[in-house]
């Protein structure tokens, strides 16, 4: 199964470096995946793994970043998937999987990295999205603890876990994360100064052992309002997300 070519768009990320098909009704990619994308300390030659990675604009990004990547992407949903493919290119292998039963061959395969940008709403409550792949990629039907066992099953040792996800699930991902990775950093993830983090990014290290970091937030919009036409970026949320800056953990 896979989308028309007039359910497509052709979107630019990272200011006109890459570019991804999406749907033009569904689920879309926006900042989300390319703050992710900018959080992952990878070095050239070193594999990747993303768990629900949708139309694959995550590992693009990450690709645009990082020459050399040997990039996996693991998405369920089989249209998506092939624009995963269509989007990575054949270098990047794309498996149409559920990330709760991925088939023996990935199972036997371990990586340097996993990331992933897990449903950010729980199971039942709230208003469900009209578009199936919409409410597919935004409400959880595989619980939390689930994605963080499977990323912490699939890395190497001393390979890093990183995620974003809604603030308020905080409790939920330390609970996950704890009995299974360590050396965990936090950094808060917020729209202007002086109001409440709405996401967060989170990166954990199989077998680590270093202290809990809380970082300081990233703010994203500049002034107290979005009083301008145009973008609002802070110069560093800017950087990052036109310029292909990395998020520094420090």
């Amino acid at each position: 199964m896979r989308f028309a070519e007039a359910e497509l768009t052709h979107d630019a990320f990272l200011g006109g470096r890459v570019s991804a098909w999406q749907p033009r009704h569904g689920y879309r990619a926006a900042t989300d995946p390319v703050l992710l994308a900018a959080a992952v300390e990878a070095t050239p030659g070193q594999s990747v793994l993303e768990l629900g990675c949708g139309a694959g604009v995550a590992s693009l990004c990450l690709s645009a970043r990082i020459p050399d990547l040997r990039l996996t992407g693991v998405e369920r949903q089989s249209e998506y998937a092939e624009l995963a493919r269509r989007n990575l290119g054949p270098e990047a292998r794309i498996v149409t999987a559920d990330l709760t039963d991925l088939p023996a061959d990935l199972r036997q395969d371990s990586f340097d990295h996993v990331i992933a940008n897990p449903p950010y709403y729980p199971a039942g409550g709230g208003t469900s999205a009209r578009d199936a792949g919409r409410e597919a990629a935004l409400r959880e039907e595989t619980p939390l603890e689930r994605w963080v066992e499977v990323a912490a099953r699939r890395l190497a040792p001393k390979g890093w876990l990183t995620m974003i996800q809604a603030a308020d699930r905080l409790p939920e991902v330390i609970n996950a994360i704890a009995p299974r990775l360590g050396s965990v950093n936090l950094r808060p993830l917020a729209a202007r100064e002086g109001r409440p983090a709405g996401r967060m990014l989170v990166k954990a290290r199989k077998g680590g052992r270093a202290p809990f970091v809380l970082l300081p937030p990233l703010i994203l919009h500049a002034g107290s309002s979005h009083s301008t036409d145009g973008d609002d970026f802070t110069p560093l949320a800017r950087a990052i997300l036109r310029d292909a800056t990395p998020l520094e953990w420090r």
